[in-house]
């Protein structure tokens, strides 16, 4: 019976949890779609009368992604429907806020990507796709954020209030000012200064020269050899 009591006292209190953190981070991951709407047919309006060729457009791809595209950028919304628990060497471990209970460091995770769109509009499916920022939110839908500076040091530790709109609002428009100002790196010339005839048919029939932005950093809980890209 002891075992029995074990399990059940798990499932009251554990498996509930991750209930109530799956469905915080499915809560805000939808108020991100909502706020994508919002944003990419304001900005669309106020481009649209200046310049046709640069535009704002999203697509709600399923219910646990979503394409943001700003002119030449696409920014990828990725919800993870897992819940995930901090190693016990992560700073987070340290802050009172977990300290006091250990199951405020149970977080659902949406990441966001950033490609370049003219990899989607030419099919290059070798081209990167890099890892510009993810949100943590957990059972009492508070939330930080590991992303690029300025970005990840506003949002470092968990928030004191949940996440609410206004908020998520503030972070997709820096994630959009971050993904647009940051330029394409021309590829070093040692890199690309050979090619085979097989290649140059290929690339001229699928244009899918590899192509990705380089961030050049990694964010701060990651290993130093991990690989960002998709």
């Amino acid at each position: 019976m002891e075992q029995r009591d074990q399990i059940i006292k798990l499932l009251k209190e554990k498996s509930v949890m991750k209930q109530d953190v799956y469905r915080n981070t499915q809560n805000v991951f939808d108020m991100f779609g909502d706020l994508i709407k919002e944003i990419s047919h304001d900005l669309q309006k106020e481009i649209g009368g200046v310049d046709n060729r640069v535009t704002v457009n999203f697509t709600m791809k399923t219910d646990h992604e979503i394409e943001l595209k700003v002119a030449g950028d696409v920014l990828v919304f990725y919800m993870h429907t897992n819940v995930f628990e901090f190693d016990k060497s992560h700073p987070m471990y340290k802050t009172s806020y977990i300290k006091n209970n250990e199951y405020n460091s149970y977080s659902g995770i949406i990441y966001i990507y950033n490609f370049l769109s003219d990899s989607f509009k030419y099919n290059r499916l070798a081209d990167l796709g890099y890892l510009i920022g993810r949100i943590f939110i957990n059972r009492e839908k508070k939330f930080f954020m590991e992303a690029k500076p300025p970005i990840g040091y506003k949002y470092s530790t968990f928030s004191p209030e949940p996440l609410h709109k206004d908020t998520l609002k503030e972070i997709l428009y820096d994630l959009i000012i971050y993904a647009v100002s940051f330029d394409l790196f021309t590829p070093p010339f040692e890199v690309v200064k050979e090619i085979s005839v097989n290649e140059i048919v290929e690339r001229v029939n699928s244009d899918s020269l590899r192509t990705g932005k380089r961030l050049g950093y990694r964010l701060s809980a990651e290993k130093e050899d991990d690989d960002f890209s998709l």
